[in-house]
């Protein structure tokens, strides 16, 4: 874990402002469900012409992504990719006041036999993902169907009203939050976490200044959390890559196959290797489904736009 002061700022403005948060969910708290998706719907428009940054930045990592669209069908992509975010925060909302059985008709596929595998072990398990599909339904899909304590590692937001609601919605799931502010504390947080067999969770596609190792990403270097695969050589918890994503019947859950990360050798060379594997499923994942992946800002060196992050 870094500071966050040498982080670089991947929110600067956009969708995850404090006045648009609050009022996305009190609107999705009180208003129909079918009202919500029709606002989200026409919002979602405004917010592709309004934020020139964020749009840019989708049509550039789509450039990358894709070489072989044209720039009419990246811009489709790009609106597609809004449109698809504003659904997940509506559907994460609306699944916080929900009954175990109504969250249970949400899924349609849920492949946890690799965290099961991992959790039988007594080590802990760190579950890893992108910024890919509705990982915040994730959190409450695997509390409320799965026996195992959990963790989430975040930084606080650009807004403190938006991080004082996350962290408020996630304790009443029963689940706890880990700051990343604090180096010392928060490795030592996770370690004694991942000893008492829990599971924690981390995004890893957006690097925090000094903590990074550089991975292949849809062919070019790309900066990842380096991280989580310290700890899971330091606590022998393996690195479970999860994706969490709506289908055609509902969300998917995916654990992939435990990684686990040896000690012996190079370590740096053992901690990419590790990492590496994570975002080949993520690329996979992306290259599948694009318009879940959501990165408003530019991911490669080379654009041309400013962040609008989210």
């Amino acid at each position: 874990m870094t500071d966050a002061s040498e982080a670089p700022k991947w929110h600067a403005t956009g969708l995850n402002n404090g006045p648009i948060v609050a009022a996305t969910y009190y609107g999705v708290s009180h208003l129909p469900t079918w009202l919500t998706y029709r606002i989200g719907w026409a919002g979602t428009w405004i917010a592709y012409h309004l934020m020139k940054g964020g749009t840019r930045a989708l049509l550039d990592n789509f450039a990358v992504m894709f070489p072989e669209l044209s720039g009419r069908e990246r811009e489709v992509l790009a609106l597609r990719t809004y449109r698809s975010y504003a659904r997940d925060v509506i559907d994460f909302i609306r699944s916080l006041r929900m009954t175990t059985d109504a969250t249970r008709a949400l899924i349609s596929r849920l492949d946890t036999a690799s965290l099961e595998e991992a959790m039988a072990d007594g080590r802990g398990a760190i579950l890893l993902s992108g910024h890919f599909g509705n990982w915040e339904i994730g959190g409450v899909l695997l509390r409320r169907m799965t026996p195992y304590a959990l963790s989430v590692v975040a930084r606080p937001e650009a807004s403190p009203a938006v991080t004082r609601l996350r962290l408020d919605m996630r304790t009443r799931l029963g689940i706890e939050t880990i700051d990343v502010r604090q180096h010392l504390a928060t490795a030592l947080d996770i370690r004694g976490r991942l000893k008492n067999n829990e599971v924690v969770a981390m995004l890893l596609d957006r690097h925090f200044g000094k903590d990074r190792t550089d991975v292949s990403f849809f062919g070019r270097p790309t900066g990842f959390l380096r991280t989580p695969a310290l700890l899971a050589a330091l606590s022998g918890a393996p690195l479970i890559p999860c994706f969490v994503y709506r289908d055609a019947g509902g969300f998917a859950v995916e654990c992939g196959r435990p990684i686990r990360v040896a000690l012996d050798g190079d370590r740096d060379v053992r901690v990419r290797e590790a990492i590496q594997a994570v975002a080949a499923q993520l690329e996979a994942h992306g290259r599948k489904y694009p318009q879940y992946w959501y990165q408003f800002y530019p991911v490669w060196p080379g654009g041309s736009s400013s962040p609008d992050a989210v």
